[in-house]
């Protein structure tokens, strides 16, 4: 029997900002993505969370959310379950440069979920970009981003967040291994480190293991099996010619306009098109 369910109702908040920033994130993209959306749907699955901006716009009801970076997952966690403490910690972390280094440098995985979520989102409101990268050691290695008055203490966000995620399921796991969890009526957004427009713009230090082509023929695979068994099926991707090649035959391709902020040069920087895809 399929499970369906009415996309719940927002409470007075309505949708919420996502409380990290993050590379490729899709908070300035969802008023076009969420036309593409099915307008009833059971659990919703996303197993490259991010930043988590489709899931904090829609608010669903039963959700479970995954990613292979842990500290990432564990920032989740810590926020959902020590809130008071997250916050505590953010509002004791100076803007200054030598602090930024000194917590850069920290051996962060012995901490508790809490201390992770802390260190992971003042860097991340701190580090050039908002990027998170890491080298082969698995250190994080983005510089100091210089900003004038960087909100490190987004309490109230911070707040509506994790009470939003008490209703998540939160899973250190790849994609496969979150997508078999899909049943029928489900819906499942896939939004991988994107294939390069160009060869020198590959990004694959999200984690130590990066994600390949042969990655993304695996995803390209089994999203195809997942629609094939009812899940309804959404991803996100560049709009190279090579993305088009792996879903041209069997799904719908929706360009996208989008805004490429995180560039060295801002020359680089501006409107291009993404794909959605269904």
């Amino acid at each position: 029997m399929v499970r369906r369910a009415k996309r719940p109702v927002q409470d007075d908040h309505g949708p919420l900002r996502p409380f990290l920033k993050w590379a490729g994130g899709k908070r300035r993209l969802v008023a076009q993505i969420a036309p593409h959306l099915p307008r009833q749907f059971g659990r919703f699955h996303e197993p490259f969370v991010g930043s988590g901006a489709l899931y904090f716009h829609l608010r669903p009801t039963r959700a479970s959310l995954s990613d292979t970076n842990e500290r990432l997952v564990r920032t989740y966690s810590g926020l959902r379950d020590e809130p008071d403490r997250v916050i505590e910690l953010l509002s004791s972390y100076p803007h200054e440069k030598q602090f930024f280094l000194k917590m850069r440098a920290q051996d962060i995985d012995e901490r508790s979920d809490a201390e992770v979520a802390a260190w992971f989102i003042y860097l991340n409101k701190t580090a050039y970009n908002g990027l998170y990268r890491v080298n082969r050691k698995n250190g994080y290695n983005v510089p100091f981003g210089d900003y004038r008055r960087p909100n490190i203490c987004d309490e109230p966000t911070l707040r509506h967040c994790a009470k939003q995620l008490k209703r998540v399921k939160l899973q250190l796991s790849d994609f496969e291994s979150a997508a078999r969890r899909a049943r029928k009526g489900d819906l499942v957004y896939f939004d991988p480190p994107y294939v390069p427009l160009s060869a020198t713009s590959y990004f694959t230090s999200y984690t130590t293991q990066g994600f390949g082509l042969e990655d993304h023929r695996r995803l390209r695979d089994l999203a195809l099996a997942l629609k094939r068994r009812g899940v309804h099926v959404r991803l996100s991707n560049s709009g190279s010619p090579v993305v088009r090649d792996l879903y041209r035959d069997d799904f719908k391709l929706i360009p996208i306009k989008a805004r490429r902020d995180i560039n060295c040069r801002a020359a680089s920087r501006g409107e291009i098109i993404e794909l959605f895809i269904k």
